[in-house]
């Protein structure tokens, strides 16, 4: 076999740097680098800083891979570490910045570690005397380990999947603990506690489908050249919807659900109950002013035009009416007028109702004429049938 033939197509998908143990035997931790590969390999490569000062600007970092190599199924999405009570080890990294450029402090940015009590420093130079061991949660399409360090043994493993595959993976804190939290490409969204990777939670969340940017497109008719050409876009869109699709501490989360719009969700119940007391408003709603009421003058001489109604003249808009103002009593004549609107009305459906009597008895006339004119025609067919009968009785079949 050529060396051609033997090139491999494994890819660096995720890099962790952490203190933490290289071999068996190692009483303290080490800068280490943790690499995840696209096949579902995790490496550990040992970093040797020289001591600060003179030796640090003149020695070389001596960097060599070392330990054991994990192999999960699928492609590694993330790795992250634990200390022996379960809490999460931030990682072991500062920003770099150039010193020699002028006009730029000098000043070294560390990055921020989160506001969990339960959250532990970096453990170089902490170790004590009955040595502290680590957890490493090795997360991939597939599967899901957790690896005790010195040791190397893999204490914990989860199947997530098997059919599918994982979005995205993130650990993240949730009140007084941490959890692995997983995008399927189902849609589900799955949560397990950490160490033990038990299942907390696995509810159904939004189709891969839909997040695609591209499926939106119209243009295919026929039905299944569409579901091909669907599932051809969705398979483009699954490393822009991964890199969008992030989850955070305290069971937030956020995705980006069309190129100009970002939604946010949780899987936190707490939040979720508070979440309307916790919604902004644009503007405080306030009650519409009564108008002033206008003077009497001013409504007299004031020249402009305003629409009038009887109601607010005379009706009841305009207040309560004076004693001494008259008021229309309806005598014996109203109720003569009555009653001949109701005769009116009485005589009109008495008169609808003859019209349809009428019209039934022309139907049922109608209906008599064609019953005879059928039956005289049957007698004629009959009378016919019976002359053809007895014409043809006495013939034999020769004589026909």
């Amino acid at each position: 076999m050529s060396s051609l033939e033997n090139i491999s197509s494994e890819a660096i998908q995720c890099l962790a740097f952490a203190d933490s143990y290289t071999k068996k035997s190692d009483p303290s931790t080490f800068p280490t680098l943790w690499v995840g590969t696209s096949l579902g390999s995790v490496l550990t490569v040992m970093i040797n800083v020289p001591p600060p000062g003179e030796s640090r600007l003149t020695q070389p970092v001596i960097v060599s891979p070392i330990g054991t190599i994990f192999r999960l199924k699928g492609c590694i999405l993330t790795m992250s570490f634990l200390d022996c009570n379960g809490a999460l080890i931030p990682y072991s990294y500062e920003a770099w910045k150039d010193e020699n450029k002028e006009g730029r402090e000098r000043i070294k940015t560390p990055t921020k570690s989160t506001s969990n009590n339960r959250m532990s420093p970096t453990l170089s130079g902490q170790q004590d005397q009955f040595g502290d061991r680590q957890f490493v949660v090795l997360t991939s399409e597939k599967q899901a380990r957790v690896v005790a360090l010195p040791s190397h043994n893999c204490v914990y493993r989860q199947q997530i999947t098997d059919a599918d595959f994982v979005i995205k993976a993130e650990i993240i804190s949730l009140k007084d603990s941490v959890c692995l939290v997983c995008y399927i490409s189902n849609g589900h969204i799955t949560a397990y506690t950490l160490p033990s990777l038990r299942p907390l939670i696995d509810v159904d969340f939004l189709p891969l489908a839909d997040l695609s940017f591209q499926t939106t497109k119209q243009g295919i008719v026929d039905p299944m050249l569409s579901i091909w050409g669907q599932q051809m876009f969705v398979n483009e869109d699954t490393d822009q919807i991964a890199r969008t699709f992030c989850f955070s501490n305290r069971g937030h989360g956020l995705y980006l659900c069309s190129p100009t719009e970002v939604q946010k969700f949780t899987v936190s119940a707490d939040f979720c109950s508070s979440l309307a007391e916790m919604v902004g408003e644009l503007f405080l709603p306030h009650d519409m002013p009564e108008p002033p009421k206008e003077g009497f003058f001013k409504g007299l001489f004031g020249g402009g035009i305003r629409p009038l109604d009887r109601e607010e003249l005379f009706g009841e808009a305009s207040g309560r009416a004076s004693r001494s103002v008259a008021k229309l009593i309806p005598g014996p004549s109203a109720n003569i007028e009555a009653m001949g609107q109701r005769v009116t009305s009485v005589t009109g459906d008495i008169a609808r109702t003859h019209q349809l009597v009428v019209e039934r008895g022309e139907k049922l006339g109608q209906l008599e004429e064609r019953t005879q004119r059928m039956m005289s025609e049957a007698e004629n067919f009959s009378h016919s049938a019976h002359s053809l009968m007895l014409k043809y009785r006495d013939k034999k079949w020769y004589q026909l």
